[in-house]
């Protein structure tokens, strides 16, 4: 059998935790920061877990990454 294909544009977004969680770097803070709040641009800053319904697509991208 061919082995199964990673889509490269999902290992560069995404990373996984010990558990198994998918994190990933929150969107929104690319460009127009003057227009945004203080507080929104503290708050995306880091990098956060993706919700189930969000994590179970992503692990059908990394097939090898769990």
């Amino acid at each position: 059998m061919p082995k199964m294909k990673t889509k490269s544009a999902a290992k560069k977004r995404f990373s996984f935790t010990a558990t198994g969680k998918v994190k990933a770097g929150p969107a929104g803070k690319r460009h127009g920061m003057i227009k945004r709040s203080t507080k929104f641009i503290r708050d995306v800053t880091g990098t956060m877990i993706l919700s189930d319904a969000d994590a179970k697509i992503v692990k059908k991208y990394m097939p090898y990454n769990r």
